[in-house]
């Protein structure tokens, strides 16, 4: 694909499920991107019952949004109502957050400014202006100038902070909504190398991620991340996705060990969520081996 160096028309996705009480924080922050040209903001709405509707009915800055709500509750999953909210446009370029995570003013800006040299794009994640210390100190993101990655394997990138050609789009047929339990992000990134389109990062292009704050809520999502990456490999391994390692299984095995919880503090020296965010990962890479009938630990 020859992409056009700027976008006719761009139009920012919003997945939401349930998310009234943070929504306002995204909009608020679409609202005061430095983007210079217009864009519209779609709400995919992924059957919430806390009153979204109503309250982007009355939200005031609607217009200078160009906001409106989509109803994609026929099915959920984040990956459905983003192709619903796709669907809905004709914009040129689409772009993906989320609604409780919290972009930055040049987020939009800088997305189609690398997109201009791209298929698709993605940015990068901060979590210190958004979460408490000990909500940061949970979960490490990686070095924005790095990027994301598979193990051993290709780049992949973050549907919440997302950007793609609708050519590109449409050739690699949207999100794939069979994707429930995770990974539907890197499963998007992978198809658009696959079918030889090229692959953007922008480390300029940043969201504030909002960490899940609870250790239930910690543990629950990285349980869904290590299913997810179990998914990935069943369906990629046959592209060159390798197996984790028996080394890496062995770190990983002996982190948990030596750095549980249950022992003295001086001894452990991580908090009890990060320590539940990676035994939540491996106890996920069990779940989704036995589902997908694959070793991938």
């Amino acid at each position: 694909m020859s992409a056009p160096k700027k976008p006719e028309s761009v139009a920012v996705i919003i997945p939401v499920r349930n998310g009234r009480a943070m929504i306002d924080v995204q909009l608020d922050a679409l609202a005061a991107q430095d983007y210079s040209g217009s864009f519209e903001v779609i709400v995919a709405d992924n059957g919430s019952t806390d009153g979204l509707a109503e309250y982007l009915t009355g939200y005031p800055r609607t217009e200078e949004l160009a906001l409106r709500r989509v109803d994609a509750s026929d099915r959920p999953g984040a990956a459905h109502a983003r192709n619903v909210g796709a669907r809905s446009t004709s914009a040129q370029f689409l772009a993906f957050c989320d609604g409780d995570d919290r972009v930055h003013s040049n987020w939009l800006s800088e997305l189609v400014r690398v997109a201009a040299e791209h298929d698709a794009v993605t940015g990068t994640a901060e979590i210190e202006s958004i979460n408490s210390e000990l909500v940061q100190s949970w979960r490490q993101m990686p070095d924005r100038h790095e990027g994301y990655s598979l193990y051993r394997f290709l780049p992949v990138g973050l549907s919440g902070s997302f950007g793609i050609w609708r050519e590109a789009f449409e050739e690699v047929g949207g999100w794939d909504e069979t994707f429930t339990r995770g990974g539907e992000d890197s499963d998007m990134c992978l198809r658009i190398q696959l079918a030889g389109m090229s692959f953007g990062h922008s480390p300029d292009a940043q969201i504030a991620y909002r960490q899940r704050d609870t250790l239930a809520g910690i543990w629950q999502q990285s349980v869904m991340c290590g299913e997810g990456d179990v998914r990935l490999y069943a369906e990629y391994r046959g592209y060159g996705m390798p197996r984790r390692s028996q080394l890496a299984l062995a770190d990983t095995v002996a982190y948990l060990i030596l750095r549980n919880p249950l022992l003295p503090q001086f001894i452990s020296r991580v908090p009890t969520g990060r320590w539940l965010f990676h035994a939540g990962n491996l106890w996920g890479r069990i779940v989704g081996s036995v589902r997908h009938r694959v070793y991938y630990l």
